[in-house]
């Protein structure tokens, strides 16, 4: 007999919990990934997704993997040996970027900074003198820390910008064509509200022009995809893959939730409760990690108390609240809470839920 799971309060770095409507859609009759019902739910969704984008690009769509699985699109689709790429490093996620780009044969510049703190526009440009492609993290989601983007695109000249917004897309302002993004890719378990499985993935005509013909990778071939979704139009596609069409009815649930609330009005509704939280989380006389004014609304990073074991206190939100918080990453992962508030979490309500439950935990280990 199948075990129903047990109800989880997601205030982690993701997947968060999604939007009543998004598990309502994941409840529709199974389709055909052929039908034109489908197919017609496919282009609505990529509609909705340049709107997330901030973006007029035709080859917007969901690619059929979680965001890892996107950034490995983003990068085996643009990297060819001995491609210069230079990749901002500020936490995981660029660190990943890194690893990704080598195994894609590319020349690696690494540029360096100190988790907690955002992306040196002036240090990564000035990085190489002329790099195919300058790779960054919007929203860091190991460290709880926003870089500008825009100032990158600004300087990027001949080369193209590929930008990881997994942890920002539907929650804050996110703007790919005026701040020059060519290649970008995203999830949608974070503040999109919608479980994980799809990658948010847009690519602008400038890039799309200057693809790899014949990529190492089959799958995520954007040239074969092309096809089937985002720049196709009709009813007339090439067959590439099965899409997870329970998936996508789920996306289009998130986006329509989220355009009809309004995009500014849902990125000042996660700018309010990560800013409420916050000032809790001080309060209690916490000391957050991320560098002021460089805070992610959506994920809030705090140093764990001294005295205070980090996965005692994570056991007793789970347990006895069930809440789930995420521990840091690598050398932060014992001194580090990491705290969403994302898509439907992003509320005054879960603002209270967690702080209560997070210095009552700490009171029971102290």
């Amino acid at each position: 007999m199948t075990e129903i799971l047990p109800f989880r309060y997601l205030f982690g770095p993701g997947p968060g919990n999604a939007y009543p409507e998004v598990m309502a859609a994941l409840s529709y009759p199974v389709i055909g990934h052929l039908d034109p019902a489908f197919i017609e739910r496919l282009d609505r969704v990529s509609t909705g997704l340049r709107e997330v984008w901030g973006t007029a690009n035709a080859r917007t769509w969901p690619v059929s993997a979680t965001g890892s699985g996107g950034m490995e699109a983003a990068f085996v689709n643009f990297v060819e040996p001995g491609d210069p790429v230079v990749v901002a490093v500020n936490g995981l996620f660029g660190e990943r970027m890194c690893e990704v780009a080598r195994r894609c044969g590319a020349e690696v510049v690494r540029v360096d900074h100190e988790w907690g703190h955002p992306v040196d526009a002036e240090r990564v440009l000035a990085a190489h003198p002329s790099p195919k492609i300058i790779a960054a993290v919007h929203a860091e989601t190991s460290t709880g820390v926003r870089s500008d983007i825009a100032a990158l695109g600004a300087g990027k000249g001949d080369a193209l910008l590929l930008v990881d917004a997994v942890t920002s897309i539907g929650g804050l302002e996110l703007l790919a064509d005026d701040w020059g993004v060519d290649v970008g890719y995203a999830g949608t378990q974070k503040c999109l509200g919608v479980p994980p499985g799809l990658s948010p993935f847009t690519v602008s005509e400038r890039a799309f022009e200057r693809r790899v013909r014949e990529p190492r990778s089959w799958y995520f071939d954007i040239g074969l995809l092309g096809g089937y979704v985002g720049a196709a139009r009709g009813r007339s596609r090439t067959y590439h893959h099965t899409a997870p069409v329970t998936m996508v009815a789920g996306l289009e649930a998130g986006l329509d939730r989220i355009l009809a609330e309004g995009l500014p009005t849902v990125w000042a509704r996660h700018e309010a409760a990560g800013a409420a939280l916050r000032e809790g989380l001080e309060d209690m006389g916490l000391e957050l990690f991320a560098a002021e004014g460089s805070r992610l609304p959506s994920l809030t990073t705090v140093r764990v108390p001294d005295g205070v074991s980090s996965a005692r206190v994570r056991r007793i939100l789970l347990e006895q609240y069930s809440i789930e918080v995420g521990a840091g990453v690598g050398e932060f992962a014992d001194t580090v809470w990491r705290i969403g508030l994302m898509g439907p979490n992003a509320n005054p309500a879960s603002v209270t839920l967690v702080l209560g439950a997070l210095g009552e935990a700490i009171g029971a280990v102290r």
